[in-house]
């Protein structure tokens, strides 16, 4: 087995640390605070050429993994811009892969060049208010009319939906009760969101404020039949193809939360005093810090499993999904601590520690809960019997 990274992994690694360094705690507590878009960091994330990392070299990017992809996130989270940064590219950096995969060429040389010189924000549009993590049960229809679709419904949750000029749009073209499949009758498209037909409302909500999340209220939004990614009722199948990497980059931007918390906590440990000595010399405070260590480094191992059995076309579910459980409860675990070790000041945002949490505690929900995870590992791997 080999654990190093290789050299353009590495150079990856450093190059984008470098350059995140540019935009610091300070930075980001103030665009959390204003609920204000990092348009700075944006831009100069797709001027170092990141933006395409994965996206082919026919339409202006790198052509790379997923591993360099989750080395890329986890280097931008741990910089202190937790999830507001990583948010902010999330969606370019291998949200396209659907598109990839299944787009036509006409779509591809259309869409992909653009987002990966960051000419173009899009947001991935699945989640319903009635459906949650049973995508089966979307309501959100698109009816062909000639040579377009008219699309009526309801999407949640939607990340930088405010931002964006076009969307992955998820629709049943097929009711529910008419498939035979209930993952049936779904279909995929990429294309303008527009305002006159799309109604944008931000979510208030515990953190990660400088990237927004929407609710969509989409009345008569008419779509080319040409932005339809692939067959019509194939569009679950196609998302499937981007779930693993998600929860993979999910996973390593949890551990790079708790990499910069740790980071935070073991440097206040060491500066303060109290009782006469520095309180990192407690056990009370040391062991905590040092079990994060371990945790974090541990969940490292298999999130580098995962990617790689990606990137080497193997089967990597079971991987991707204990990745993703073991990174954002390891990441939350850390960034809990370093709130805990900072003691009151820890509540304070002067700190940065109490933004580190809020956001550590998002990666246990989404895009899927500790719970869900636990499902799959208790029914897909175990073989037991389905709960839900």
């Amino acid at each position: 087995m080999e654990f190093d990274l290789t050299e353009d992994q590495e150079l990856i690694r450093k190059s984008v640390a470098a350059l995140v360094r540019r935009f610091d705690d300070h930075y980001w507590a103030e665009k959390d605070r204003d609920h204000e878009f990092p348009s700075e960091y944006y831009e100069a994330i797709a001027a170092g050429g990141w933006l395409g990392l994965t996206i082919p070299e026919a339409y202006g990017g790198h052509g790379l993994g997923i591993t360099e992809a989750s080395l890329l996130l986890e280097e931008v989270a741990r910089s202190g811009g937790g999830m507001n940064a990583a948010s902010a590219i999330h969606m370019s950096i291998f949200g396209m892969h659907p598109v990839v995969v299944h787009g036509s060429e006409e779509l591809k040389a259309r869409t992909l060049p653009r987002i990966a010189s960051g000419d173009l924000h899009v947001c991935f549009g699945v989640t319903e208010p009635g459906a949650g993590l049973d995508t089966s049960r979307i309501t959100t229809f698109a009816r062909r009319d000639g040579d377009s679709y008219v699309v009526n419904g309801r999407k949640v949750w939607i990340s930088k939906a405010v931002e964006s000029e076009k969307i992955l749009l998820l629709t049943r073209t097929t009711k529910l009760e008419d498939v035979s499949r209930k993952t049936d009758g779904m279909t995929l498209f990429m294309t303008d969101l527009d305002r006159a037909h799309v109604d944008v409302r931000p979510i208030r909500k515990m953190g990660r404020n400088a990237v927004t999340s929407n609710e969509l209220f989409i009345d008569d939004l008419r779509i080319p039949v040409e932005d339809r990614v692939g067959e019509e009722g194939k569009g679950f199948t196609y998302i499937l193809d981007g779930l693993n990497p998600e929860r993979m980059l999910i996973a390593a931007e949890a551990l790079g939360i708790g990499r910069v918390a740790l980071d935070r906590a073991v440097a206040y440990g060491n500066e303060r005093e109290v009782f006469g000595r520095p309180i990192g010399m407690n056990q009370g405070i040391q062991f905590p810090l040092a079990d994060s260590l371990a945790r974090l480094d541990a969940a490292e191992l298999v999130l580098r499993k995962a990617t790689w059995l990606y990137d080497n076309g193997r089967p990597c579910g079971r991987e991707a999904n204990t990745a993703k459980y073991l990174c954002a409860d390891a990441g939350f675990a850390a960034a809990d601590r370093a709130l805990q070790t900072h003691g009151g000041m820890g509540y304070a945002e002067e700190y940065n520690v109490a933004r580190y949490f809020r956001e550590a505690r998002l990666m246990k929900i989404a895009p899927i809960s500790q719970e869900m995870v636990l499902n799959y590992l208790g029914s897909h791997v175990l073989g037991l019997p389905r709960s839900y």
